[in-house]
This record gives C-alpha cells, sequence and structure tokens, in this order.
C-alpha cells in the first residue's frame, strides 16, 4: 500500500484497534487489511472537521483550485497501480476499473475548473418601490462539513464525487467508503491530504472513517454538520434522511433502469446497447440494464440478435482484458440474485439465457411479472429482464410505473419519439439511442422519486453544497 496504516482522523494517522481482511472476490485471497473504524473515532473526525470549518470556508480561491489539481496530477501520475487495486478490490473487470480511473481524473479536474465559477448575482430589488435606493447581490457560501457515504462497486469514482466538490465548495468532508472496498478511497485521501498540506491548508479538511452501521450513523446524525451526500440501497438512504432531518441529505439510491425499443428502432444498435449496458461492471451498476421493454412487433427478432451475441462475453479473471463480467462482490450478493432469478422464474418468467460456470454469468429472463424482485426492484447483477408491450405509449407508462427513476434509455429512429419520451418519462435522465448507463461526469446526474434527491457532477454538487446569502445595502440611510 502506498499510504500510511490507520485511518486519516485530524492532522494524522491513527491506528485502529481492530482491521479487517479485504478480499478479491475472484477468489476470496486476501489483498490487505483494512483499518476499522468505531464511534470514538468518528466523533474525533467529527470534532475536527468542526474545528476548521470556518478556515475551510475562507482558503482562497486558488488554494483550493490547486489543491485539486494537485491531487488530480497525482492520481493520474499512478493510473496503472490505481487500476490493479479497483480490480482486485472490487473484482470489477479490467476494462471498467480503466473507466473508472479516467472518469475519477475529469471528476478531479472538472471540480477544480468549477473553483473558478463559484460566485453570485445582483438582484433588481427596486422592482418594488420600497427597493428603491437598494443594492441587492447574492453570494454563495460552504454549508458546512460535508458526510459522504459511497458505495462499493465504484469506489474511487464515488469518493471523488463526493469529495472534489465539497473542497471546491469551501467544506471539510468525512468520507465513509464500503466496507467491502476501503483502499483505493484511502489512498485518493491520502494523495490529496498531501496537497492539503503542500499548500498550507488544513489536512483535516478530509478525513475517513471505515466501519458499520453506527459508525455511519454517528457521523450522520450529528447536529454540526451540514450536509450528508449518500450513495447506496433506497432502504439505507431513507433510514439516514429520517435519522439525519433537518440536515440536508443528498441521495442517490440507485434504480431498475429500462430501455425501450421502438418499432422503428435499429435492432443492431439496440441489441449492441443492450449487452453493453446491461452487463458492465458485471451488472453491479445503479443505470444498468436491468427492464428491456420492446414493442411486440420486434420482440423476437430481438432477443435473436441478443442471443446471437451472449455467447460472446468473456466470463472469468477479471484481471484479464477480454473478461467483461466477473464474480459479484461477495457470496452473498451472489446468492441474493440467484433467489431473485428463482422466484422469478417460479412466479412464471423464462430463462432465455444463462451462462454456465461456477461464476455467475449473464442471464436472461423473459416475461417477468410485476411483483418480482427481479421486474421491480434494482438486483446489481448480470441479469436483463425482456418484456414485450403493445405500444410505445405502453411502455412509457410501464418505465413510469416503478417505483424508481435515475436513467431510462429509448431506442428509435423517430425525432417526435425521443421528445416525447424526454417530455413523459419520469427519470432524471433520458437517453436516446445510448445505452441508460451513460454519464459524464459533467452533466446533472440523479433521480426521482426512490431513485433519490439532489444532484451530483462537480458544477450541481458545488450548488448543492452551498448556500446563497443575501446582502441588501442602502448607501446612504
Amino acid at each position: 500500500m502506498k499510504f500510511p496504516s490507520g485511518l486519516p482522523i485530524g492532522d494524522s494517522w491513527i491506528e485502529t484497534p481492530t482491521t479487517a481482511p479485504v478480499t478479491f472476490p475472484y477468489d476470496g485471497s486476501t489483498v490487505a487489511e483494512g483499518p476499522v473504524g468505531t464511534t470514538d473515532l468518528a466523533r474525533q473526525a467529527l470534532d475536527h472537521a468542526v474545528a476548521v470549518r470556518e478556515s475551510v470556508g475562507r482558503l482562497p480561491s486558488h488554494i483550493r483550485r490547486n489543491v485539486l489539481q494537485a491531487t488530480h496530477s497525482a492520481v493520474r501520475a499512478e493510473r496503472d497501480a490505481f487500476i490493479d487495486l479497483l480490480v482486485l478490490e472490487t473484482g470489477k473487470p479490467l476494462v471498467d476499473c480503466r473507466v473508472e480511473i479516467d472518469r475519477t481524473l475529469l471528476t478531479l479536474e472538472t471540480a477544480a475548473e468549477e473553483v473558478a465559477r463559484l460566485h453570485g448575482e445582483t438582484v433588481p430589488l427596486d422592482l418594488l418601490p420600497s427597493g428603491e435606493g437598494l443594492l441587492g447581490f447574492w453570494v454563495r457560501k460552504p454549508i458546512g462539513v460535508v458526510v459522504g457515504i459511497t458505495g462499493f462497486n465504484y469506489p474511487l469514482l464515488l469518493a471523488a464525487h463526493k469529495i472534489a466538490p465539497a473542497f471546491a465548495a469551501g467544506c471539510p468532508i468525512i468520507v465513509k467508503p464500503a466496507p467491502q472496498t476501503p483502499l483505493a478511497t484511502l489512498w485518493l485521501v491520502h494523495l490529496m491530504r498531501t496537497a492539503l498540506n503542500a499548500a498550507g491548508a488544513p489536512e483535516s479538511a478530509l478525513q475517513l472513517l471505515t466501519g458499520g452501521a453506527d459508525v455511519g450513523a454517528t457521523l450522520t446524525t450529528d447536529s454540526r454538520i451540514g450536509a450528508v451526500s449518500f450513495t447506496g440501497s433506497a432502504t439505507v438512504g431513507h433510514q439516514i434522511a429520517r435519522d439525519a432531518a433537518p440536515t440536508k441529505v443528498l441521495l442517490e439510491l440507485g434504480s431498475n433502469s429500462a430501455l425501450v425499443v421502438a418499432e422503428d428502432a435499429d435492432l443492431d444498435a439496440a441489441a449492441d446497447a443492450i449487452i453493453r449496458g446491461g452487463y458492465y461492471a458485471s451488472g453491479q451498476a445503479c443505470i444498468s440494464v436491468q427492464r428491456v421493454l420492446a414493442v411486440e412487433s420486434i420482440r423476437q427478432p430481438l432477443l435473436e440478435k441478443l442471443g446471437d451475441r451472449l455467447p460472446t462475453i468473456v466470463v472469468g479473471d477479471p484481471r484479464d482484458p477480454a473478461t467483461r463480467v466477473s464474480a459479484l462482490i461477495d457470496p452473498r450478493s451472489t446468492a441474493r440474485v440467484r433467489d431473485w432469478v428463482d422466484d422469478a422464474v417460479h412466479a412464471g418468467a423464462t430463462i432465455a439465457y444463462a451462462a454456465e460456470g461456477d461464476i455467475l454469468g449473464p442471464i436472461v429472463l423473459t416475461d417477468v411479472p410485476d411483483g418480482q424482485q427481479a421486474w421491480d426492484e434494482e438486483i446489481f447483477g448480470p441479469v436483463i429482464a425482456v418484456r414485450s408491450v403493445p405500444d410505445l405509449e405502453s411502455a412509457f407508462a410501464t418505465v413510469n410505473a416503478s417505483r424508481y427513476g435515475l436513467h431510462a434509455s429509448v431506442f428509435t429512429a423517430a425525432l417526435d419519439t425521443a421528445f416525447t419520451a424526454i417530455d413523459q418519462l419520469d427519470v432524471g435522465g433520458v437517453v436516446i439511442n445510448e445505452v441508460p448507463g451513460f454519464r459524464s461526469d459533467v452533466m446533472p446526474y440523479g433521480g426521482v422519486k426512490d431513485s433519490g434527491i439532489g444532484r451530483e457532477g462537480p458544477r450541481f454538487a458545488i450548488e448543492e453544497l452551498t448556500t446563497t446569502r443575501m446582502a441588501i445595502i442602502r448607501p446612504r440611510p
């Protein structure tokens, strides 16, 4: 490991009472021993963050920008080593880990750029007669201490989306990675704290805590924090929002993303997108293709095209550049996905395709009934469910019937269909003729309904993590 042992708390690294093995999901071997935080350490981190809240909020723009730029350069210099570490601790295929590091670099770079765009506006107060002679403007101020909690599937990228906008906004942040995947995040934090030290800024502007739900609850329920930014399951996110109230909470809670195939769609392009969008990261992505809604007239030819492509998907060791699907994060997740598939089949669904082997490979289900978790909930595995619909109106209604609403995509050759989808689909992002999993890290990203609240992407996260302060001046009393 290229970072100190223990946890970065305050301006130093503190050894933890216990450690836990971080395992390689593919074969169960130990990658390293990860530090396990405690509620006492969490309270210490909160004290340190509160102590530097004002000084971090007053850091000049050039220092905040330079720290983020230096972090970007440090991560870029270790790009290949980060990729290797991500493969080992997440078990994601090499190709997906390469994408993750490049997106992380873009997020850091863009957040640094956004520091220069953090400004307010003047307000015409004299629109009312009582405002004559008054000068009005608003500025943005940091919201305070931020607690960022990330998921296991993209640990480095998700951490960057919490850390970089928070610091760009002038907020100290405590980040808590998933227990299974702390290592890449610890390294990122070490590199940024090194940049903070070099710039003369307090290292306690960025701290990291590991641990279980008790540590998370200690961090998120402290009345001194300004915001919680959480990525994870809807169940946990809802609990955090209830417990943290009235603190501001930003939630990215996943989805069961749908891909609609219209009668006039390019079926080859749609089939390619379903394969690419359904199985990247072994299906462990909140905007991967889970539900496919095909207009009845093209259902069978679409299934045939999927059948031609499915056997070409390489399942195996994630370190192999050819691998596209590998082991899920842990055996419990694999067992859950298998159970959901079995439940769907018992309810009347059909397994149209299932890869053979010890690793859970690509699966295609057809005609999964409503009420089944493989259709209604986020399966977070390499499983796609295909259902036919009589027309696009029915397809859009089915998409909207879900309690989730993160991303959805529509394959069509008709511009009016595209605009109808953009207008009618109740989701955070509508993607036309591309996978619902498309995300540029500079765009506003987030969902509606049970997919969460708030938006990520450096510009938009910075807005979420700042408050407007209105200034009203009468020059001559």
